[in-house]
């Protein structure tokens, strides 16, 4: 059981009557992202249920370490997901109970495991990009010639477009950052066709009265009709209006993740391209290339909103390998057999 008294004084008190509602709460006033709040709540709960119910009140130390063991040696996660577990139950336990942790330096850290990215050949890419069709195509074009990540693409909006300085603002980034990244010259006419076709269903939201778009923290309420407005709404919306599963009203959602990520998958498949290549390749591919026509690591860094370089440079051990720098002893060998 958890002993101690408040560990975070400083933090207002909760009003939810139900623990994860109370975790809901708590990581909206902390203005975590939405993919944050999803991730920690299936931590938690998953917490809960592999200790029978029991509230974490109740638990402490030994019983956070049983559940990431059995993530780790059952479930056999990887290292990145381990942390995050991990990263859930302190914030439940620091931000939400707000109990001291005294157990919390005993627990212990998964080892991160430095692992080099997939990363696509120029034709690899072209044949892959060959292979979606209509607005899935300008996506995936949209992906390479930016590097943005998935979840940054799908969530632009209209004011996000700069045709005349040929920029995209990426907003809320990782890490709550935003950026600037190129806008890529020839997608210009297409991304122009597909803001008139979004246009068209931003119309039809208007005529028929449906609430406007999701808008981030407390804009909708600081700016109530701007959610409706069409400098608001998303360059890639979906065709379907749908329920907010947080607010519960019907309004227009972006396109979901998983949309183009099948789509990539049969693209990749028919290309007959064996990498385990996903969405996010393109971004590794954007940086490698990038680094490879002679790009300062610097601006490959900013293009790609790592806040640290050390992350950007693992693309500088891509461009080791292969056709790189490096040659083969076993060519040189083979030369001088020939010469």
């Amino acid at each position: 059981m958890v002993s101690g008294a408040s560990g975070s004084a400083a933090l207002p008190p909760l009003k939810a009557p139900r623990l994860l509602d109370q975790v809901r709460e708590r990581i909206r006033s902390l203005h975590y992202s939405r993919r944050t709040e999803q991730a920690y709540l299936h931590w938690i709960r998953g917490f809960i249920r592999f200790h029978g119910i029991r509230h974490p009140a109740e638990m402490g130390g030994p019983e956070v370490e049983a559940y990431l063991s059995w993530l780790a040696d059952a479930r056999r996660v990887s290292a990145s997901t381990h942390r995050q577990a991990l990263a859930a139950l302190v914030f439940l336990y620091a931000k939400v109970l707000q109990l001291q942790l005294p157990w919390l330096k005993e627990l212990g850290r998964p080892r991160q495991q430095r692992r080099l990215p997939v990363v696509l050949s120029t034709g690899e890419v072209a044949a892959v990009l060959a292979g979606l069709e209509a607005e899935l195509g300008l996506f995936g074009r949209l992906l390479y010639g930016t590097g943005m990540r998935i979840h940054e693409a799908v969530s632009l909006r209209v004011k996000d477009v700069d045709f005349t300085h040929r920029a995209l603002l990426v907003r809320q980034g990782k890490g709550g950052k935003d950026r600037l990244v190129m806008l890529p010259e020839v997608l210009v006419p297409e991304l122009k066709a597909q803001l008139r076709a979004a246009h068209g269903l931003w119309l039809q939201d208007v005529q028929q009265g449906h609430a406007g778009v999701f808008m981030p923290d407390a804009l909708e309420r600081k700016y109530p009709r701007a959610g409706a407005s069409w400098p608001w709404f998303w360059l890639f919306p979906q065709a379907e209006r749908s329920v907010d599963p947080v607010e519960g009203v019907v309004r227009r959602h972006h396109w979901h993740e998983d949309r183009f990520q099948r789509a990539f998958k049969r693209a990749v498949a028919a290309a007959g391209i064996h990498k385990p290549a996903t969405p996010h390749t393109l971004r590794h591919s954007f940086a490698t290339h990038l680094l490879q026509s002679g790009y300062d690591i610097r601006t490959v860094q900013e293009l790609l909103g790592h806040a640290d370089v050390a992350t950007t440079m693992i693309y500088t051990h891509v461009l080791k390998l292969g056709g790189g720098a490096v040659r083969s002893p076993l060519d040189a060998l083979a030369a001088q057999s020939v010469s």
